[in-house]
């Protein structure tokens, strides 16, 4: 990596460690969206059989990165990119995965009911589907050496993750018929979660940037936290909250992805301590009012891709990130300095 290019790095990381301050002095972070000559759909699958054609792409995927980061002056982090989806945690534990040949694998449930959470152990950290990940890490750092970036494989919520090993039609009612039994499960699959993301961070340092959405971050820890759209606000604080604090507070920060419809979780998000980032995806309406409920709170990024002009609809005092998608070079330069320039205002 030349100087040059070490130097812009650093420069936005610098940006990004000021975002998160939210003292006013940058509440807007940009990334302009143009093909870096890696798509998603020339990405290996995620089969054990493909660990070189994953670190080739990987690695190919990053020299792009690299590469634009040399003409296009937005704050994206260039990261090595150690791709999962959300099978890996739960296929630890024993679920059988489902590998369809042109969609991401998806983990099987394991158990039906409470009686059978007792049998569940915590496993090795090298169990063998997290083992190949460490070494297709591990081949990727010795290319790129100690101050690469990584991305963050997709980390889900414990509860989230417990869900995906309890049959989920009977999980949710478990939640009001044999809490415990759902309480030690999750119990479990954080007290893995923190053995894997510590050794995750020995190895390739506390920096990294989000599996989704891919945002940089100094330190702490990012994940998805899609089941609480189907609990009420009593369930999300007996079930959910104190794991979110134990982690967050362990970390130093916490950035979280939600998908579900889950504005009646809102003031309840804000109890978790040094909550750094959220993600929600919903309609426009929903994300314009989830800016004004959140502006001096949280940062946000949202997806609203291609609106220079939206920020207009939010408060003074909100933190985002605004996305903006180009179909040419030229255009993602003009747009990146557009957007450097109204940051800078």
């Amino acid at each position: 990596m030349n100087q040059e290019i070490v130097k812009k790095i650093s420069e936005r990381k610098q940006r990004w460690v000021e975002f998160y301050k939210k003292d006013g002095k940058i509440s807007r972070m940009n990334f302009v969206r143009f093909d870096d000559g890696m798509p998603l759909d020339k990405r290996p699958r995620m089969v054990p059989e493909n660990k070189q054609k994953r670190i080739e792409w990987a690695w190919e995927k990053y020299q792009c990165q690299l590469k634009q980061a040399e003409w296009l002056d937005d704050d994206y982090i260039p990261s090595l990119d150690v791709y999962t989806a959300t099978e890996i945690f739960a296929e630890a534990f024993g679920c059988k995965v489902h590998r369809s040949p042109d969609d991401i694998p998806f983990a099987l449930s394991l158990i039906q009911n409470a009686s059978e959470v007792s049998k569940i152990k915590i496993p090795d950290i090298y169990t063998p589907n997290l083992k190949l990940l460490f070494e297709i890490a591990d081949e990727l750092r010795s290319r790129a050496g100690k101050d690469a970036v990584f991305k963050l494989i997709d980390i889900q919520s414990p509860m989230d993750i417990s869900a995906l090993i309890w049959d989920k039609t009977k999980f949710f009612m478990a939640m009001c018929d044999s809490p415990e039994a759902v309480k030690e499960l999750s119990s479990k699959v954080k007290q893995f979660l923190i053995i894997f993301f510590d050794e995750w961070s020995k190895r390739y340092g506390r920096e990294f940037v989000s599996h989704c959405p891919d945002y940089y971050i100094p330190y702490g820890i990012t994940l998805s936290e899609d089941e609480i759209g189907s609990v009420n606000e009593e369930m999300f604080l007996e079930f959910f909250l104190p794991e979110l604090t134990e982690l967050s507070n362990r970390y130093g920060m916490i950035g979280m992805h939600c998908c579900a419809n889950a504005k009646h979780q809102w003031n309840n998000l804000l109890k978790i301590p040094n909550l750094s980032m959220l993600q929600i995806v919903q309609p426009y309406d929903r994300i314009i009012e989830a800016h004004s409920f959140f502006a001096g709170k949280v940062p946000l990024m949202t997806g609203l891709l291609n609106g220079i002009d939206w920020p207009e609809n939010v408060p003074k005092d909100a933190h985002f990130i605004l996305e903006y998608i180009a179909d040419s070079k030229e255009k993602a330069v003009e747009v990146a300095n557009k957007l450097r320039n109204i940051q800078k205002a």
